[in-house]
């Protein structure tokens, strides 16, 4: 498949998928959220092992040291990815919230509301912290997010 073709069939399922995202309710993206942070922990093991061999490979490239922290997992990061969604969950939903309202001098109403953008696209350097925070703040805005996280990460990007 060409790469034209695949980036368009990409942003096309991405697009459904926006719209499906306007009919989720806040507590089932809270509760999606909950169950991410829940599997981030459960899967930590699974998740560190596939982080050791990004690692390993930008070793081999020789890529620098802050790099390669960026990169690297632990414990106490995959906890940090964890607290972050489990914060999200806590916030307000923003959809369909409010702003402002005021009356026009012929009585119409008018009223400024959030509204999902639709879909994302997000590209970083390999951090897949990176990943959980913006599947996690798309999710809770009702958006669908297209991520392409350097491919240095692409164990652990794979996995989370």
């Amino acid at each position: 498949m060409d790469l034209k073709k695949e980036l368009t069939d990409i942003a096309r399922k991405a697009q459904d998928a926006s719209r499906q995202m306007l009919s989720v309710s806040t507590a089932t993206k809270n509760k999606i959220l909950k169950s991410m942070a829940a599997a981030l922990i459960n899967k930590k093991d699974y998740i560190l092992k596939a982080n050791k061999k990004d690692i390993a490979k930008c070793k081999s490239k020789r890529l620098s040291w802050a790099f390669i922290d960026r990169l690297t997992l632990s414990e106490k990061r995959i906890k940090e990815m964890n607290d972050s969604l489990l914060e999200i969950a806590k916030l307000n939903d923003p959809v369909s919230e409010v702003i402002k309202a005021w009356r026009r001098p012929n009585g119409l109403w008018i009223h400024k509301v959030r509204v999902p953008i639709g879909v994302i696209a997000v590209v970083y350097e390999s951090r897949p912290n990176v990943t959980s925070d913006c599947i996690g703040l798309c999710l809770k805005s009702a958006n669908s997010v297209i991520l392409r996280g350097g491919s240095e990460a692409l164990n652990s990007n794979l996995i989370i």
